[in-house]
């Protein structure tokens, strides 16, 4: 019987296990293959005892449920791993015991559910001589290739409906209601949120903002009689000549920067500046728990049903990905290229710029 081995990298977010589902049962009901599951990332292909079978009994029930099953792991690069002996940190390059691992499990594939980071990574272990295909998750939506990732339209929904009930207290007290959403450097979530929950101002990665011009905004609505305004900012906004507000550095065989705190900022300026009252609210992770919406349910069994397929034809180092209605595939060299940015002068931006939505610019 044919082994796959499948384990989920990077942040949580809703669908993951919907992909582990799909993954086990029809490699089970359509090829006869044995799914062993990879425990909390690629710490599983490093520490000892961190797998197990995935039969489609052992699935059963998780469709709904967020998170992941396997666990994962954002600090588990294996070609940066930190490694702690007496209190010391070591960081030294694990790769090649990976692939080891990997014969000695005797997988014939590796799927790696993944951001961008976790793709890139597979890719490089690809290079190396291991057999791996890639599912796109993040909520951000920043992965190429593909026109959605799953784990983004929950997000979204998330923040949505957190503006729904924003705006009920903005209007009762007159306030100014700045939200911070996810989303490090692409404006998706921010964009696609405040659209949808009816904010005025929004702030995204793409567009460089001037503080004048959000303040301008407000206190035009101000005058006109609207005696509240929501404010979306994603958390890697930031103003023109300025920079990304971090909350912590970088660290050796981890994610990047920690982000946070822009909102906290944008809402002190627009208080001085239009003598309002403003409360800041920041989503955080709640946009990443939860149960995914069935859009994503459906995305997440599409992408594991397809990912399945691609080993079964031998089209490894390859990606699944979604183009219009249609389950596709591409290079995991092209989906290493960079990151699918809002596009600022089409689509939903000029849109919302049409109904009056203010992005600083």
């Amino acid at each position: 019987m044919k082994k796959i081995g499948i384990l989920t990298g990077g942040g949580d977010c809703p669908g993951l296990n919907a992909v582990i589902r799909a993954v086990a049962k029809s490699a089970s009901l359509k090829y006869n293959y044995e799914v062993i599951g990879i425990e909390d990332g690629f710490d599983g292909l490093v520490l000892p005892n961190k797998t197990r079978v995935l039969t489609p009994r052992e699935v059963r029930g998780i469709l709904p449920i967020g998170g992941t099953i396997l666990g994962t792991s954002n600090r588990a690069n294996p070609f940066e791993y930190r490694i702690t002996n007496n209190i010391k940190v070591e960081v030294r390059d694990v790769s090649k015991e990976i692939i080891k691992n990997i014969e000695f499990l005797g997988l014939a594939a590796l799927v790696v559910i993944g951001g961008d980071g976790s793709l890139k990574i597979a890719y490089e272990l690809f290079k190396m001589g291991c057999p791996i295909v890639g599912v796109p998750k993040t909520i951000d939506n920043d992965i190429l290739a593909t026109d959605v990732t799953f784990g983004f339209n929950t997000a979204v929904q998330t923040a949505t409906d957190a503006l729904d009930r924003l705006h009920t207290t903005a209007e009762s007290h007159h306030r100014i209601m700045v939200v911070e959403v996810m989303g490090r450097y692409v404006g998706w979530i921010a964009l696609e949120t405040g659209v949808g929950g009816g904010a005025d101002v929004i702030l995204i990665p793409e567009i460089p903002f001037d503080i004048v011009k959000v303040c301008k905004k407000i206190n035009d609505r101000k005058k006109s009689g609207s005696k509240s305004s929501i404010v979306v900012v994603s958390e890697g906004a930031k103003p023109i000549g300025g920079e990304l507000s971090v909350m912590g550095s970088a660290e050796k065989g981890g994610s990047a920067e920690r982000l946070g705190g822009i909102a906290n900022k944008v809402g002190a300026e627009i208080a001085k500046c239009t003598e309002m009252e403003v409360r800041v609210t920041v989503l955080g992770h709640l946009q990443r728990g939860g149960t995914p919406n069935a859009f994503d349910r459906i995305l997440s069994t599409r992408f594991g049903v397809a990912v399945v397929d691609l080993i079964a034809n031998k089209q490894l180092g390859e990606m699944v990905c979604l183009k219009g209605q249609k389950i596709e595939s591409v290079s995991l060299s092209e989906v290493i290229k960079g990151q699918k940015k809002v596009p600022t002068e089409e689509g939903l931006v000029k849109a919302a710029e049409s109904i009056g939505i203010n992005f600083g610019r």
